[in-house]
């Protein structure tokens, strides 16, 4: 049985940090996403996804893509404008500032953790 996201403020394990971590499971959450942000502080995580997109976005995101357990299948660096292609087995997508992922020890393989 699969966990339950609502949206809200929780805390996100990575190797390397504890980060504070934004949910976003609405539909209203994940399409409000980043945009209209100068920058992010930690992280969000949106619930189910599968792509993102950064069209009217200001600032470069790191991208995790992330399996039902949290293992990262893939983390790339989106620039602004850009339109992501859908991972097959992700069940969802974390984003950060471009630059955080590698700093928390966040790459492919790697399982995170959500309380």
């Amino acid at each position: 049985m699969g966990r339950r996201w609502r949206d809200g403020d929780r805390v996100l394990r990575t190797p390397r940090a504890e980060v504070p971590l934004r949910v976003a499971a609405s539909y209203r959450a994940r399409t409000r996403g980043l945009l209209g942000q100068d920058g992010v502080e930690g992280a969000l995580l949106l619930t189910p996804a599968s792509s993102v997109h950064t069209v009217r976005m200001r600032f470069a995101i790191d991208v995790a893509y992330l399996d039902r357990r949290l293992r990262v299948l893939a983390v790339r660096t989106m620039p602004p404008g850009r339109v992501g292609r859908p991972r097959l087995l992700a069940r969802h997508v974390l984003e950060a500032e471009a630059g955080a992922l590698a700093r928390w020890g966040v790459r492919r393989g790697v399982r995170l953790e959500v309380d």
